[in-house]
């Protein structure tokens, strides 16, 4: 029931995933009474799925602790009971994204070994596909947080984007070593010695460029990153466009590279890279852009199914048990190992 054009985008691109993953199975909660209606005609989604009626909606303006307080039994704290409860391996939803993360930690709760989960989403680059988080989920983070950050991040590269061996990179205002805010420079200092391929501190720029497989932030910096590439990505867009009807050669010569530019749409298509992952949360869920259409809704299925399918949640509770960053260190106070890196930089210099 989330989302700008809910429920009808959610069923459309429902089908749609169904039609790429015929092993998919549904169950979808929300009112029954607008979502039967629009299911007549769809014959192979209704085959598929269960609907859970579900009055009651979280607003897309309702306030977090509003929502976890009073949305029990809305359609976003159903879907992710079932996830608790195994009825289903993961949940997707549009919907208001504060809600559904302060549901999902309060529900689902974090991997051992996690402090804090984080949106996780992946953009194209020069080089392919590069993963980012995290988007807006922790606007202050330690370094212990962006060291997890690291670890879940890589993970996610290896697990949906299929990268064999991701390289990491911290997200920071210069690539010097004497840069950046303490909790930066921290972990820059403990992931320096780890057994990802970290590659260090990066810039804004290298995100495009493909530098790294991982990028890594904490909420405020990242998201600040993302709304600003979308914004740029719109505002080329619009020149192009105008540029194209500015005068009558403009327009024929349009036709000419139509095909040229299709191909480029195609490849900047933000609904080729919908569906934001909260990474460490003992459960799959998968946030859709609310104003995203089926296509876009689907590929946030897509997310999940590859997720769920490649064992994610259990991959990342054996790592977090001995985490690949640490595991040179018997200490498990983040505090102590960067004072130990930096007391060996020191002595080796």
């Amino acid at each position: 029931m989330g989302g700008d054009n809910a429920p009808k985008s959610v069923l459309r691109g429902a089908t749609i995933a169904k039609r790429r993953y015929p092993d998919l199975e549904y169950l979808i909660f929300g009112d029954e009474s607008r979502l039967g209606p629009l299911m007549k005609r769809m014959i192979r989604l209704r085959k598929a799925c269960t609907i859970i009626h579900t009055p009651d909606i979280v607003s897309p303006k309702e306030k977090a602790a509003t929502a976890l307080r009073n949305g029990r039994n809305s359609s976003m704290r159903k879907a992710i009971d079932a996830v608790r409860d195994e009825e289903a391996a993961g949940v997707v939803s549009a919907g208001n994204t504060g809600a559904l993360m302060a549901m999902s930690k309060f529900v689902l709760k974090t991997v051992p070994g996690i402090d804090r989960p984080a949106m996780a989403s992946f953009f194209p680059t020069f080089k392919g596909e590069t993963a980012m988080l995290d988007l807006g989920a922790n606007i202050e983070c330690t370094a212990r947080h962006l060291v997890q950050f690291a670890i879940m991040g890589e993970m996610f590269s290896r697990t949906v984007l299929g990268s064999l061996c991701p390289t990491v990179g911290l997200l920071n205002v210069g690539s010097e070593e004497m840069k950046g805010h303490d909790e930066l420079r921290d972990a820059h200092a403990i992931l320096k010695e780890s057994a990802i391929a970290y590659r260090g501190f990066i810039e804004g720029d290298d995100i495009a460029a493909g530098t790294v497989d991982v990028v890594v932030a904490d909420g405020f910096s990242g998201n600040v990153a993302l709304k600003s590439a979308e914004g740029t990505a719109k505002l080329i867009n619009e020149f192009v466009r105008q540029t194209f009807k500015s005068s009558l050669l403009a327009a024929i010569g349009y036709l000419f590279a139509r095909s040229a530019l299709m191909k480029l749409r195609s490849r900047v298509d933000p609904r080729r890279y919908n569906g934001a992952t909260f990474l460490g949360l003992n459960g799959i869920v998968v946030k859709s852009h609310g104003g995203s259409d089926a296509l876009g809704f689907a590929t946030a299925i897509g997310v999940a199914r590859d997720m769920i399918s490649n064992g994610f949640i259990d991959k990342m509770a054996k790592e977090f048990k001995t985490p690949r960053a640490l595991e040179q260190h018997d200490v498990d106070d983040i505090g102590e190992v960067v004072s130990i890196k930096e007391t060996n930089t020191v002595s080796t210099t």
